[in-house]
């Protein structure tokens, strides 16, 4: 069984093609490889602009600021997505919210390519959207952070 990406672009900053999507697709495969999660998965991946995301940050986070990815995890951990999925179906994830414009942005300041960065914003949502959470104290940081950094790895898309 494969996992189902879903792929809607809401926005008309930057250009996206074909090579785009498969980009994405391949980084959210490789971050669900990497973690071992053990059943197809089913996610949606929307691309927006700032404003777009940022009006999405107002409404679900209270922030009233562009951000670059949001994630919108349907459990709290990839084992409850698991265990209510019936056999045979993919595990339904959730959601991730891109502003490609904002992914330009940053891949200019930290000097690195749109793909790379795209494909860091990915892994970095699945990892939301299987439990993990930064914000949570300096270990889960850590954890996180290491894992994002292994998957980048192995997606050859190092910094």
């Amino acid at each position: 069984m494969r996992n189902r990406i879903y792929i809607k672009n809401d926005q008309k900053a930057v250009k996206t093609d074909a090579k785009l999507y498969g980009l994405i697709r391949r980084a959210i495969g490789q971050a669900l490889k990497y973690e071992k999660f053990p059943s197809a998965a089913e996610i949606s991946v929307t691309l927006t602009d700032n404003e777009g995301i940022k009006s999405l940050n107002a409404e679900y986070r209270n922030k009233d600021s562009v951000t670059d990815v949001l994630s919108f995890p349907l459990y709290s951990s990839a084992s409850e997505a698991v265990s209510d999925t019936a056999d045979g179906e993919e595990a339904a994830l959730g959601d991730i919210v891109i502003s490609l414009e904002k992914a330009v942005q940053q891949a200019n300041e930290y000097g690195h390519g749109f793909e790379r960065e795209t494909a860091f914003l990915c892994v970095h949502s699945v990892l939301h959207l299987l439990g993990y959470d930064h914000e949570l104290g300096p270990e889960q940081e850590k954890e996180m952070f290491t894992k994002q950094e292994e998957v980048m790895r192995l997606l050859g898309l190092t910094r």
